[in-house]
């Protein structure tokens, strides 16, 4: 049952930390906020040694202070640039998920209840964590037996923090009761919808809570990277994982953001730089399946070389309209096709077609311009992106969420590759991997794939025509056998019913081979 002394009382305390770095609310939200919250607000003190840095950096430090629910929100709102602006965006999307660890022995008792003894007897020494986050850590374990070469093999063995859950639950009905509270004295408030994010994030937390479904995930991105050569997913073992426990293959390796290591190591930083942008948009348009978190503590280089991606508690989907959407529009603004891109933006309708195209290209092409003025090195696809769902607002195109997390997590991988190798040009990078797409998906091979599964689809559906004569027979002698008188007008209908069934069953065979002689004159 809701207790509204102990939401306001988790409110208020909240409030305070806010308050003392002068981020409650930020100076992006104030029109949000009802005007009481905003006067209570100024009555909380600040604390001089808190009040450096931008707003995003203070509110970035802040949720640190709070604690695991409130570093989910940062980064679930660093997802919608479009809402709190690039800038805030990019400051929240470095908000860094760390936190003290929990004892080994609290971690060794969950494995106890979650996998029970006899597993947990094949397992070694629960040690310090390696990671520790706001939902769960990380251990390395060894366990029995060795492999076939008799050497040791090690678990990363991932934790759910004791108790997690109930303090995530008591934290996310707080903010759905000051969502409602905003909802009710705020226009622009309903306008951002605060209720339907609140409980967006609660099934996003949930899910991440199940390390089952993030198991899964990973398994998913292991068989979909079977064939990349310059990417390594860790296997995962499944009897070893349950509700709260994921275990996955240890992989040593060197971390991604260690370049002065890697190149110690003779590695090809420029290489890796390339690779990390390519393995990212081959996932999001070949896949349509990408790791949402690619920031540097989730990347390592095995001692192979290969690119190795862990933590898959926040993954990203696009359907096959949005990949062909992302992949059309990068391949315009490579082409620097203006109109084409905006082509694009009214045939998916995401932009309502009483606007302009040649309006809606001038826009694009102020966006894309200045871009390709500057050298290769410097030039940002993230830039770009977001200002292009920036300039989509004038035209009243609504954000599409998976959009906006493949923006956020673009902004990430390309500081990452440009840590690695500062003259990265990421469009060169880009660029063969948008087209392979391209032609993969779009071009002549791909359409005479879908004109021959159409013609199956119509195949199929004439297949079907004879039946429903069959039928409409099997009745009209049914009806008359058993004795039953029809109207003469209901006898005339029913002959001229099955005399047009056959008539467009001719028809129809005649359409389906016409079309298949023009589907694959179009395509030669």
């Amino acid at each position: 049952m809701t207790n509204p002394f102990s939401i306001l009382n988790r409110l208020l305390k909240a409030g305070r930390v806010l308050a003392s770095y002068d981020v409650f609310p930020p100076a992006e939200f104030a029109q949000y906020i009802p005007r009481a919250l905003v006067r209570l607000a100024k009555l909380l003190p600040r604390y001089r040694s808190r009040l450096h840095g931008r707003s995003g950096e203070r509110l970035s430090r802040a949720l640190t202070d709070l604690g695991p629910s409130y570093i989910k929100v940062g980064q679930f709102i660093a997802t919608r640039p479009d809402v709190i602006g690039a800038e805030l965006s990019n400051d929240l999307s470095r908000l860094q998920d760390r936190l003290p660890p929990f004892s080994s022995n609290e971690a060794r008792a969950i494995l106890e209840q979650e996998l029970g003894h006899e597993k947990l007897a094949l397992l070694g020494d629960i040690g310090e964590p390696v990671a520790a986050a706001s939902i769960a850590q990380v251990h390395k374990v060894s366990f029995a037996p060795a492999d076939n070469n008799g050497k040791a093999r090690n678990l990363a063995l991932k934790i759910l923090r004791p108790n997690v859950e109930h303090e995530f639950a008591k934290d996310l009905q707080a903010f759905a009761w000051i969502a409602r509270r905003i909802e009710a004295f705020s226009t622009e408030g309903r306008r951002m919808k605060p209720t339907a994010a609140v409980e967006t994030l609660a099934r996003s937390v949930a899910l991440e809570m199940d390390l089952r479904l993030e198991a899964a995930a990973a398994s998913e991105m292991h068989a979909n990277a079977l064939t990349d050569s310059e990417i390594r997913i860790p296997n995962v073992y499944w009897d070893f994982t349950s509700r709260r426990v994921l275990a996955t293959e240890w992989i040593d390796g060197t971390p991604l953001r260690d370049r002065d290591a890697l190149l110690a190591q003779g590695r090809n930083t420029k290489a890796l730089a390339t690779g990390l942008i390519q393995v990212f948009l081959r996932h999001a348009l070949r896949d349509g399946f990408f790791h949402a978190d690619m920031h540097p503590g989730n990347l390592f280089v095995d001692p192979q070389g290969k690119i190795v991606l862990v933590d898959f508690g926040i993954m990203g989907r696009l359907d096959k309209a949005s990949r062909r959407f992302m992949a059309e529009t990068l391949h315009g603004f490579l082409t620097r096709n203006y109109h084409h891109v905006a082509e694009i933006h009214f045939s998916i309708g995401f932009v309502p077609e009483r606007h302009s195209i040649e309006d809606f290209a001038q826009a694009l092409r102020a966006i894309g311009e200045p871009i390709f003025g500057r050298p290769a090195s410097t030039m940002s696809m993230a830039r770009l992106l977001a200002q292009l769902f920036e300039v989509t607002r004038l035209f009243d195109m609504e954000m599409q969420p998976q959009l906006a997390m493949l923006q956020k997590t673009m902004v990430v991988v390309e500081g990452v590759a440009r840590q690695l190798d500062p003259e990265n040009s990421i469009w060169d990078s880009a660029r063969p991997v948008v087209e392979k797409w391209m032609i993969d998906s779009i071009g002549p091979q791909a359409r005479l794939q879908e004109a021959t599964e159409g013609i199956g689809s119509f195949g199929r559906a004439l297949a079907s025509l004879p039946e429903a004569v069959r039928n409409a027979q099997q009745i009209a002698t049914a009806l008359t056998t058993s004795g039953v008188r029809l109207h003469p007008d209901s006898t005339r209908s029913l002959a001229n019913a099955n005399l047009d069934n056959r008539r467009f069953a001719q028809l129809a065979l005649l359409v389906s081979a016409v079309a298949a002689a023009v589907a694959v004159i179009a395509i030669m």
